[in-house]
């Protein structure tokens, strides 16, 4: 089964990767690398696109839904990192926050900026779910068809809660986001997003089979 690809890659196809200290992947967090590539190290950034990028689709085509609007959305968003790498620092390690929590942000924001652009929420494409499968690696046609169908329950179930414990539930679940990087990127604050993320829980077990 072929597995759709990703968006173009989102960084200037001409910009000349310049190398400092070695940066190991496995080691290096998100925020050192983030340094680094502030400092011009391009090969910095490749490890924080091939870490987030999955994700990050993932998280805007859960709630699009569509493949040409996520691919858009998803651009926009490693075009604002692009373009906003100069302004970010290394924050506070007691604000348990980082890297993550600010490419979140952007695209939550560039979320809302969608939502705000329509009248109303449309429908899901009718090949949504399909659309979504594809995003996943199968083995065998049996791993196949049982994770579509697993994603299609799980899409289902996800449609039918708001819209903001929708969010929090995928930031927790598929983001691993922790409850203030949640409230950091959502602009709410932690009991709220404890509140909301309960209640998405527990209308999650009731929708999907046991």
């Amino acid at each position: 089964m072929d597995c759709r690809p990703l968006p173009a890659h989102p960084f200037p196809p001409n910009t000349p990767a310049r190398r400092l200290d070695p940066v190991n992947a496995p080691e290096s967090s998100d925020e050192l690398l983030m340094l680094a590539w502030v400092a011009g190290d391009a090969g910095a950034f490749e490890q924080l696109y091939a870490r987030h990028r999955l994700k990050l689709y993932r998280y805007l085509l859960r709630q699009l839904r569509d493949n040409a609007l996520a691919d858009e959305l998803f651009q926009d968003v490693w075009q604002r990192v692009i373009a906003g790498r100069a302004s970010w620092s290394l924050p506070e390690p007691s604000a348990g926050v980082g890297f993550a929590t600010w490419l979140y942000t952007i695209a939550h924001h560039r979320l809302g900026d969608h939502w705000r652009s329509l009248k109303h929420r449309p429908a899901a494409p009718a090949d949504a779910d399909e659309r979504l499968a594809r995003l996943a690696d199968g083995d065998t046609p049996e791993r196949v068809l049982s994770e579509f169908e697993r994603r299609r329950q799980l899409q289902l179930a996800l449609d039918g809660l708001p819209e903001e414990q929708r969010e929090v539930l995928l930031l927790r679940l598929e983001q691993e986001l922790t409850l203030e990087e949640i409230g950091a990127v959502t602009g709410v604050g932690r009991e709220t997003v404890k509140s909301r993320l309960r209640y998405a829980m527990d209308k999650l077990r009731a929708r999907l089979p046991s």
